[in-house]
């Protein structure tokens, strides 16, 4: 009978595109926790964990180093942690799997604007090449609203910061986040964040409220509508129209999207618009998932 080499802390959570990485928990928790919308760490206090005890963990895969060419870095936004503290913790990776080729984190804007140009570079050079970070909107007033600690400059800078070090990145716009009352400013800044900082990837997801529709709206700082299915096929055209993007990989598949868009912007860009078009003459149609599923 086989048995995983290390223990998670639980609940562990990674991408969608990160599902055959090792993953390697070098924090706890999320260093902001404090987003409307996000219940992912709600039940951990977040920490660093010890040194010792991620090297430790590391090593427990020795027998497997061949095999392993991806490693994703745990919880939320280790990125917050000292730049040396990342590089020894980078270092120990690149030795002990000789054939890792990528490793990435979460992240999010600010803590990437914290960092030093020449510190995103050494952590570039050393192996941390993808970032995926959750934009979840553009538009300040909502990231104010779902209490995220963003606004529109920070998160361009962040972006576009991580990118001139040499960093790739995946980003996340929910749709709906903003509800019904700020559904236009949403779209149409969402898309701008995207156009000024061009990123790899990016991909929407549709806002899932695990505790309860009340329960999001009481942390919602203002008046939360929540938006039809024709309403979020509708927000999301809008922002499709206004996205003027070279070759982004974009994926709309996520479990919570009932639309599923697979391509790339600009290329792919009429065919998602007529796809979305579609979907608001005929939302009950074939090309439309059944049924809303949860999870992150």
């Amino acid at each position: 009978m086989y048995t995983f080499p290390i223990q998670y802390h639980e609940p562990l959570f990674r991408p969608p595109s990160e599902g055959r990485s090792l993953i390697i928990q070098i924090t706890l928790g999320c260093s902001w926790n404090k987003c409307s919308f996000c219940e992912m760490y709600t039940s951990k206090s977040f920490k660093a964990r010890k040194e010792e005890d991620v090297f430790t963990d590391i090593e427990a895969f020795l027998p497997h180093a061949d095999q392993i060419t991806k490693v994703f870095l745990a919880d939320g936004d280790p990125l917050v942690l000292s730049t040396p503290r990342l590089l020894r913790i980078l270092e120990k990776l690149n030795v002990t799997f000789p054939k890792l080729r990528r490793i990435s984190t979460y992240a999010s804007p600010s803590n990437l604007a914290r960092k030093s140009m020449a510190d995103l570079i050494l952590l570039r050079e050393n192996g941390l090449n993808l970032l995926y970070v959750g934009i979840e909107s553009g538009d300040s007033h909502v990231l104010e609203a779902i209490q995220k600690g963003e606004t529109y400059q920070t998160t361009i800078n962040g972006l576009n910061k991580s990118k001139e070090a040499g960093m790739d990145s995946s980003v996340m716009i929910i749709n709906g986040v903003g509800g019904l009352n700020l559904t236009e400013q949403h779209a149409i800044n969402s898309a701008k964040v995207l156009n000024a900082t061009q990123p790899k990837f990016a991909s929407t997801l549709v806002l899932t409220a695990h505790k309860g529709l009340e329960h999001y709206q009481n942390r919602y700082l203002g008046e939360f509508i929540e938006l039809t299915n024709v309403q979020l096929f509708q927000e999301m055209k809008l922002f499709m129209e206004h996205l003027e993007l070279k070759e982004t990989i974009f994926r709309s598949d996520h479990a919570s999207n009932r639309l599923v868009l697979k391509g790339s912007l600009g290329k792919d860009k009429q065919r998602f618009l007529q796809q979305i078009e579609e979907a608001i003459q005929n939302p009950s149609g074939d090309n439309i998932r059944t049924q809303m599923n949860s999870g992150y």
